[in-house]
C-alpha cells in the first residue's frame, strides 16, 4: 500500500499520427521528454509486430536519449525479447497481441499460456529487465503472474472504462479485489488501458496500485489544449483522488 501514485505516459500514438501522413513529425521521442517536463514519472512504447505506431529506430531513441525509465511493451515473441534485451529498457510488459485488432483486446492469459511464457519471463528477469504482465482483474491471472516470477502486473482497465453507469461499479470492485490480492501476493500492481479524466480518480484512489499508464487519452486531449496541460490535468485528478482516498482511510 502506497500513498505515491506513478504517471506512466505512453507516446504510441504520437506515432500513430506521424505514420498516417509519413515523415518525421510528430516525434514520440519530442513527445516523451515533453511528458517528462509536465510530470510523468515513466514512458510508456508498444512496438507491435506490424510496428503500425512505434518504429524500431523509436524504440532505439527512446531507449538511449531519454532520462525518464521506459516501459518496453511487447508480445512475447523470439523478435521482441531480443530486441529488449538489445536495448534493456527499465521494464518490458508482456502484452497479447493479434494483428487484427486496432488496441489491445483484454488480458494476457498468464495462466493458460504459463508454459510458453515462463522463458520470456525469465530472460527478461535474468538481463536486469523488471518483467509485469498485462492482465485482467481475475485472482487466477494474478496467482498464475506470481507462479512465473513477475514481479509486476497491470490490471486492464477497459471493462471498468467501457462500462454502462449501471455496470461500473461492479467493475471497479473487481479491479479493487485484483489490486488487494496483488499486494497480498507480493506483486506490484499498476492499471491502465481506456483511462480517461472522468474514469480515473476511482483506479486512482486504490491504495494498492502504484502506477497508471495513460496514452491514447492524452495524446487525444493534446489536439486540443497541448501534451503538458493533458498531462498536467491526470496528474492532478490522479493526486487528488489519492489523497482523498488517504484521508478517508486515515479518518
Amino acid at each position: 500500500m502506497t500513498n505515491n501514485l506513478r504517471l506512466g505516459v505512453n507516446i504510441d500514438h504520437v506515432a500513430t499520427i506521424r505514420n498516417a501522413r509519413g515523415g518525421g513529425h510528430p516525434d514520440p521521442v519530442r513527445a516523451a521528454r515533453a511528458a517528462a517536463l509536465a510530470g510523468a514519472d515513466g514512458i510508456t512504447a508498444h512496438l507491435r509486430e506490424d510496428r503500425r505506431h512505434i518504429s524500431d529506430d523509436d524504440m532505439e531513441r527512446l531507449a538511449h536519449q531519454i532520462d525518464l525509465p521506459l516501459n518496453f511493451e511487447m508480445a512475447a515473441t523470439d523478435e521482441m525479447l531480443e530486441i529488449a534485451l538489445r536495448h534493456k529498457p527499465h521494464a518490458a510488459c508482456i502484452v497479447p497481441e493479434k494483428r487484427e485488432e486496432r488496441t489491445t483486446e483484454g488480458g494476457l492469459d498468464a495462466a493458460g499460456g504459463f508454459d510458453s511464457l515462463k522463458p520470456f519471463v525469465d530472460a527478461l528477469g535474468e538481463a536486469g529487465i523488471r518483467v509485469s504482465l498485462f492482465i485482467e482483474a481475475d485472482v487466477k491471472q494474478l496467482d498464475a503472474a506470481k507462479a512465473l516470477g513477475a514481479p509486476v502486473v497491470e490490471l486492464h482497465t477497459g471493462a471498468y472504462c467501457d462500462a454502462t453507469p449501471h455496470d461500473r461499479e461492479a467493475q471497479l470492485a473487481r479491479v479493487i479485489e485484483a489490486a488487494a490480492h496483488a499486494d497480498a501476493i507480493g506483486l506490484e500492481c499498476h492499471a491502465g488501458h481506456g483511462l480517461t479524466f472522468d474514469t480515473v480518480g476511482p483506479i486512482a484512489a486504490i491504495p494498492t496500485i502504484v502506477e497508471l499508464n495513460i496514452g491514447h487519452f492524452l495524446i487525444g486531449e493534446a489536439i486540443f489544449g497541448g501534451l503538458e496541460s493533458a498531462i498536467k490535468r491526470m496528474r492532478a485528478l490522479m493526486d487528488q483522488a489519492r489523497a482523498q482516498a488517504t484521508g478517508e482511510r486515515s479518518a
